[in-house]
């Protein structure tokens, strides 16, 4: 439900006491030193800055997500990154689902600093990155470095904030101990005693303004979401920031695994994996969404399917503690899939390699799997299966691929042979309506088909895979 606006100043309140926390599907804080004076700049002239949409997360949910509270002194070498906050049981919380720029912003400008690099320093250097705080010139009519802007909002370090005759430089964060009439005006003729009665009125009236904008105006407009649905809450997240640059699913569930993970930066491991399978042989296009699904694969996770409850605490700490062992299994069977002559181009379906990568997972092979002879008929066994499997016209990766996996899995799992189970594999496959079997018509067709179909690539290893 909708909510009328409280003063910033109420909202800067709760984030400092933890109230207002950011989950783990938020990205970092992105925002430029310009965008935070536009902020600021846009507040002071009343201009709607939009409404915030805020999760209402109740005492007995919190303990079940990893959230973070509001960067404060941001230092863009050395402190980037929103705080952890741990777990926060039994306790109500406010979520951010939209507005963690602007908050974070506002944070920063009346609470903390920044400390951006100067240009042509080393990154190494101690002055590189000089403290700054957010300031307003009481004087400047408008910013003539930003001509759209009316008032003059800007970053400086104390030492070159000392003013002149034209300025009158005031520490914004001061407005928050600053007692609105006489107390500001005070301020100002403390500092600047020998100010005219015109730029002495400037000064005043644009500093009881940004006491105004701080303190009494209903500015913080929002939007108040009940469900305790996760589900639902990634769905709002996603639909919100489809604007720009498109979200999906596992986007939100990785991060949070990000947040689940303790030792390991998941992000990181998750995203090295995908750039080094992806240099693999003649190059593959795999994403991180078929990481993931390995990773709920091989780690035997209730399903592979992306869930919220798949990717709870318990689940992302075993996925985390076998990490290592599921990560070389990857490796290796894309390797092995590279060994049968395929590449981006000519692999269909990402997903076929998830039973092989599985099968090698739950063997315990290592490397030599892909080149020792005592391996090659079981090569051969898992090179037809691939194969037939990517042939087939009527597409065996597509629709109900979740149960499909998960139901190969089991059959994997449960096999007491010593090699692939491709009969069993083929059985389970027919219960599902996904038979490998080519009857006569798919004959025809894979005899038609045309030059740029991946399928004519399939047998450029130089082996045959008999389809009848």
């Amino acid at each position: 439900m909708y909510k009328p606006g409280g003063p910033i100043i109420d909202a800067l309140t709760r984030i400092q006491n933890n109230q207002y926390v950011l989950p783990a599907i938020q990205r970092e804080f992105v925002w430029q030193p310009e965008q935070i004076a536009k902020l600021f700049d846009s507040l002071m002239q009343d201009y709607p800055i939009g409404t915030f949409l805020f999760w209402n997360v109740e005492a007995a949910n919190s303990h079940k997500f990893k959230f973070y509270g509001f960067v404060l002194d941001y230092h863009k070498r050395d402190k980037p990154h929103c705080p952890d906050l741990g777990l926060l049981p039994n306790q109500n919380l406010t979520a951010i689902l939209d507005g963690q720029q602007r908050l974070t912003a506002l944070n920063i400008g009346l609470r903390g600093s920044m400390a951006m690099k100067v240009p042509y320093k080393w990154w190494n250097s101690p002055d590189a990155f000089p403290k700054c705080f957010l300031y307003l010139d009481l004087l400047a009519k408008s910013d003539v470095e930003y001509e759209d802007f009316k008032y003059r909002f800007k970053f400086l370090e104390p030492s070159k904030a000392k003013g002149n005759s034209d300025e009158i430089w005031f520490k914004v964060s001061d407005v928050l101990k600053l007692k609105a009439g006489p107390s500001m005006l005070k301020w100002i003729t403390d500092r600047h005693p020998d100010l005219d009665h015109d730029r002495l009125n400037l000064a005043f009236e644009v500093l009881a303004k940004l006491h105004e904008t701080v303190h009494i105006k209903p500015l913080v407009h929002y939007y108040e979401e009940t469900s305790q649905d996760i589900e639902k809450v990634l769905n709002i997240f996603i639909r919100l920031n489809s604007g720009g640059t498109v979200l999906s699913y596992s986007d939100l569930l990785l991060s949070v695994a990000v947040a689940q993970w303790s030792k390991l930066d998941a992000r990181q491991e998750i995203h090295n994996l995908v750039d080094e399978i992806n240099r693999i042989g003649n190059r593959f296009s795999f994403s991180q969404d078929f990481v993931l699904k390995a990773g709920l694969m091989l780690a035997d996770i209730s399903s592979v399917g992306f869930k919220v409850e798949n990717f709870n605490h318990d689940n992302m700490q075993k996925l985390e503690a076998l990490w290592s062992k599921i990560r070389d299994a990857i490796l290796l069977s894309v390797h092995l899939v590279a060994d049968f002559g395929l590449d981006w181009q000519t692999l269909r379906a990402d997903s076929a390699v998830l039973p092989i990568a599985y099968y090698l997972y739950h063997k315990d092979f290592a490397d030599k799997y892909r080149t020792h002879a005592s391996y090659e008929g079981d090569r051969n066994l898992i090179k037809g299966w691939l194969f037939r499997s990517l042939l087939k016209p009527s597409g065996i990766w597509g629709s109900g691929l979740d149960s499909l996996l998960t139901a190969l899995r089991a059959v994997m799992k449960a096999s007491t042979g010593e090699g692939f189970p491709v009969e069993a594999l083929n059985q389970s496959m027919n219960q599902r309506g996904k038979s490998l079997t080519f009857g006569q018509e798919e004959i025809e067709e894979l005899v038609s088909v045309k030059y740029g179909d991946k399928r004519i690539f399939l047998g450029s290893s130089g082996s045959v895979v008999e389809i009848v």
